[in-house]
């Protein structure tokens, strides 16, 4: 009987074990906010500068930039987002008339160099694709999040995205796809940011942004 009564009590004690790295890996996940909680930089707020790794391995440099004319800044996904690929492929379809205004086209996602070139495949795009290393230039812009298990199941078996291998880390955070418009001073000037990923800018706002600068 004592044999069976210590065999239960470790049994009980590998469940309470188990139990209690589940509430920790639980309340790590919870450090990171939803997307409904991002807010993002509001207009009129100095955009923050920042350097970061082209599809090429080349740094950009958006003070640089903007010393050329103002900035169409536009936070993606990743490849593996049909919704993205849509949105940077109409982009690129009117990205002439974009330039006409002399403004110049950025986007940005958390992937990897080597990553940046599948999103330039699918999109055709010839404007700058960056990789924001540690989230940092989105947390800067106040849209980064985290989505929750179950969207990260469909994200990385059905859709391929592969967060852990393609971002820097493993905490599978993803931006909001905000698109900000920045003028030569370095203010916002004009932003679209909406916690649902189906809401996305379209050439024409973009357009009418740059022509009040």
């Amino acid at each position: 009987m004592i044999k069976n009564s210590q065999a239960i009590t470790a049994s009980q004690g590998i469940i309470l074990a188990i139990i209690f790295t589940l509430n920790i890996s639980d309340m790590k996940a919870q450090d990171y906010r939803t997307a409904k909680e991002a807010e993002g930089l509001s207009v009129g707020t100095a955009a923050p500068v920042f350097r970061a790794l082209d599809a090429d391995s080349n740094t950009f440099s958006l003070e640089t930039a903007l010393e050329q004319g103002p900035v169409v800044l536009i936070f993606y996904r990743g490849f593996w987002c049909p919704v993205c690929n849509k949105h940077l492929s109409k982009i690129q379809d009117s990205l002439k008339l974009i330039e006409k205004k002399g403004a110049r086209v950025i986007a940005i996602s958390p992937e990897k160099p080597q990553y940046l070139g599948k999103m330039e495949k699918k999109t055709g795009a010839e404007f700058t694709l960056l990789y924001d290393e540690g989230y940092q230039i989105a947390d800067a812009y106040d849209v980064t999040f985290k989505p929750s298990k179950t969207t990260l199941i469909t994200y990385n078996t059905i859709l391929g995205a592969k967060l852990k291998k393609t971002h820097s880390d493993e905490s599978q955070r993803l931006p909001i796809p905000a698109t900000y418009v920045i003028d030569q001073n370095g203010t916002i000037t004009w932003r679209q940011f909406n916690p649902d990923y189906k809401k996305r800018s379209n050439v024409a706002e973009i357009l009418n942004a740059l022509e009040k600068i």
